[in-house]
Parts: structure tokens; C-alpha cells; sequence
């Protein structure tokens, strides 16, 4: 072929402003974090220990003694190398995923090896994971309430006061019938009416998405306290007697040496979030009712043309929502705390579980794995609490909650929601 005849293409590729943005954002996190685990390696032992059992485990596993100052800056090392991947921006989009990986993974091993190798105590590597799983219980079925919510269209910021009044709800119930089912459905019932509120207000009445959720999180928080003041105080022993559920243990699969105490040795609640995210994930992407979901949230009036009911599949989804965000609010009494508390009883989880969702990008196995990080946050706050590290208790307990305002302001940068997101539909007007 000749010169005359070939066709030459060059395709250059424009990174739009909030691409670049997420990319400089995470990358200068990461590259920061990297640098922390670099100081963090001045302060370490020698070596750190790091038990793969618990000291009740019937079958004892060999404790792992790692190097602590070399394996710390290898770590360090391979996160700020990762960050310098992303922030440059030569990387393709898989390779910039596996940077980010890599990145993560050093993080994550570093933190434990330098809690490891900064105290007397063993890092016991099976209760963190267990305590992950256990912590991430209300956010996992809180990130599912607000996928189905925000991808049928609606925001839901009223993830806390669905929470709050399972968790008020479960508590009174179970304090009257004494059975953990009664206040299970107690505590899905509680959060299916708070999200009807929302439902209603934001569809019916076509109030401001987030001025309703305001009004939901203040509504479940003054019912709740002006009934528990009322009534509940007066006579804990009536209507606040609660005993939490214990964990069950999986016949045979608990036995299993490390994988069983982590995965098969947890409380119901917590099994059954784990079962609700492939569930709804099936639902969302799976069936025709998934389909009209997604559709009413990304172009509502083309799905009203071609004969999905928009109002009635909004509803549908949120009101599902509320269900589950009932079973996740029933943890804070039934599931796990005991009798409830008029003090913060979920101490931010709901909003917690609406940055793990936007930090999930709407999906709900991301959204889920988002969940796992701030539980696995919050797990290591309690897990190293006793162990007398060089920092301040007092700021470890805050690791969650300023891993929530890291991710979301600067790891996640700018993602998309559903397009009609948070927009009011009105039939046959576009």
C-alpha cells in the first residue's frame, strides 16, 4: 500500500476537568498516606507479632513475627510509588486501578504491621477481620438503603433517622415479647415508615429531596427521645430489658482454621447483610424491576413513554430501602448494643453509610466494599485501643469518621450520580 493511500489517525485523549481533579486528588492522598507510613516506621519496633488465632481458638495457629522498620517502608515505598502512578497520569485506566490496589494493600499492611510492631501485645489478625465484619453490619444494610433509594432517583440523606428508629423500635419490642424476630420485623417496619415519609414528601408533594431527609433524620431523632423521656425511662425494666443476639457458629464451616472465627462465627444480623448485598445487587441488575429502577432514576419521562409507572417503581425502591436500612438500625440494639440509648445511639453510621455509598459510585457490591473499609476503620480503632500505641487513643477512635471526610472530599474526587438524581417527576412534563 502506498503512502498516498494510508490513512493516518491520531487520537489524542483529553482528560476532562473532573477526571483530572479525582486523579490529582487521589494521588496526592495516597502519596500522603505513603509518607505517613515512611514517619510512622521511625517509631516502630524491631519486630511486630501478629497472631492469626485467638487465644480461645481451639486450633492454635502460629503467631508470625514480622520486621517492623523494613516491612513499614516497603509498604511506604509501594504506596507512594502508587500515588506517583496515578498523579501522573501516563498510566492506563487498568493500570491505574492495579496502582490504586497496590497502593491500598500497603496501606492496609502497613497500618497492621506498625500497630503490630508498636506494642508489647500481638496484633491478633483474626478478631480485627471478625470486628470488620460486625462493625460493617449497619453500614452494609445502610448502603444498600441508599443504592435503591438514589438509583430509583431519590437522595436519601435520612439514612440516620431510618437507623434510629429501627433501633428504638427493636429495642421496645424485643423488651415486650422478648423474641428476636418480633423486633426484627419491628425494626424494618420503623424504617419502612420512615422512608414512606421521605417517599411521600419527595414524590407526592415534590419537597427538596435533601430539606426532606433533613426533616426525617430530625423527626425519627425527637420521636424517639420525646417517647423514650416519656415512657422507656420511667420503666427501663419494661420497656428497655434487651439482650443481644450472640454470635452462631456454621456447623463445620466454623471450624475452619483462620476462615472459620472471620467468615462463620457472627451474630445474624451480621449474615444477613452479607446475603443482602448479592441480593439486591441480583435485583438491581438482573431483573426487569432492577431495569425500571435504573431507568426511572438515569431519564425518568423516557421510561414514563415507553410504560413504566416512574412514581410507583420510585416508591417500590425506596420503601425497600427502608426495610433494610430497619435491619441495620435493629443492630444498634438487638443485633449488638443492648438496650437503646437516648445518647447518639448510631453515632453517625447512617451518614457514614451515604459516603460509603457515594464513594461505591451507586453500586451496591462497591458501595458494600466501601462499607467493609469504614468497618475495617473502626475495627482497628477498638482492636488496638488496649495495645498502648504511640498516638492518642482518643484519635484513633476518630479514624472512621476521618476516613469518611478523606474519602469523600479527597479519594473519591468528583463521581457521577444517577442523572435524575435528587429531580422532581412530573408526568408529562419535561
Amino acid at each position: 500500500m502506498s503512502a498516498d493511500t494510508q490513512i493516518v489517525e491520531t487520537v489524542e485523549q483529553v482528560e476532562s476537568p473532573e477526571a483530572r481533579f479525582t486523579r490529582i486528588s487521589s494521588g496526592v492522598l495516597v502519596v500522603v498516606l505513603g509518607l505517613l507510613l515512611l514517619v510512622m516506621m521511625f517509631t516502630a519496633s524491631a519486630t511486630g507479632r501478629i497472631a492469626l488465632s485467638d487465644a480461645f481458638a481451639d486450633v492454635q495457629l502460629p503467631t508470625i513475627e514480622v520486621p517492623g522498620p523494613p516491612t513499614l517502608l516497603m509498604c511506604a515505598l509501594l504506596t507512594v510509588g502508587g500515588g506517583i502512578g496515578i498523579l501522573s497520569g501516563r498510566l492506563s485506566p487498568r493500570l491505574r486501578v492495579l496502582a490504586g490496589c497496590l497502593a491500598g494493600a500497603g496501606i492496609l499492611v502497613g497500618f497492621i504491621v506498625w500497630a503490630a510492631a508498636s506494642s508489647s501485645l500481638a496484633f491478633t489478625l483474626t478478631s480485627q477481620l471478625n470486628s470488620t465484619i460486625e462493625y460493617s453490619t449497619p453500614l452494609l444494610f445502610g448502603v444498600l438503603a441508599g443504592v435503591l433509594s438514589e438509583r430509583a432517583g431519590v437522595v436519601n440523606i435520612a439514612i440516620e433517622g431510618q437507623f434510629l428508629a429501627a433501633a428504638f423500635a427493636a429495642a421496645v419490642t424485643f423488651s415486650v415479647t422478648k423474641s428476636v424476630v418480633a423486633a426484627l420485623v419491628a425494626a424494618a417496619i420503623a424504617g419502612f415508615l420512615m422512608a414512606g415519609v421521605l417517599a411521600l414528601f419527595t414524590l407526592k408533594y415534590l419537597v427538596d429531596h435533601v430539606i426532606v431527609g433533613v426533616v426525617v433524620n430530625l423527626l425519627a431523632t425527637g420521636l424517639t427521645s420525646f417517647i423514650f423521656n416519656q415512657l422507656v425511662k420511667r420503666d427501663p425494666g419494661r420497656w428497655n430489658s434487651v439482650t443481644a443476639t450472640l454470635p452462631w457458629d456454621v456447623p463445620w464451616l466454623s471450624d475452619l482454621p483462620f476462615i472459620g472465627p472471620i467468615l462463620f462465627t457472627q451474630r445474624p444480623l451480621s449474615f444477613l447483610a452479607i446475603i443482602a448485598v448479592p441480593l439486591v445487587w441480583f435485583l438491581l441488575y438482573r431483573t426487569k424491576w432492577g431495569l425500571r429502577v435504573r431507568a426511572v432514576g438515569e431519564h425518568p419521562h423516557a421510561a414514563d413513554t415507553v410504560g413504566i409507572k416512574v412514581i410507583s417503581t420510585k416508591a417500590q425502591s425506596v420503601l425497600l430501602g427502608g426495610l433494610l436500612a430497619g435491619l441495620g438500625g435493629a443492630y444498634f440494639t438487638v443485633g449488638f448494643g443492648g438496650g437503646f440509648q437516648d445518647n447518639n445511639i448510631t453515632a453517625g453510621n447512617g451518614f457514614i453509610a451515604l459516603a460509603a455509598v457515594i464513594m461505591g459510585r451507586w453500586h451496591p457490591l462497591l458501595a458494600a466494599a466501601m462499607a467493609l473499609f469504614f468497618g475495617f476503620t473502626r475495627a482497628f480503632a477498638q482492636s488496638t485501643k488496649l495495645m498502648a500505641l504511640p498516638i492518642p487513643s482518643h484519635f484513633i477512635e476518630m479514624l472512621p469518621y476521618l476516613a469518611t471526610i478523606i474519602a469523600v472530599a479527597g479519594l473519591v474526587g468528583r463521581v457521577r450520580p444517577p442523572a435524575a438524581d435528587g429531580m422532581h417527576f412530573v408526568k408529562g412534563h419535561s
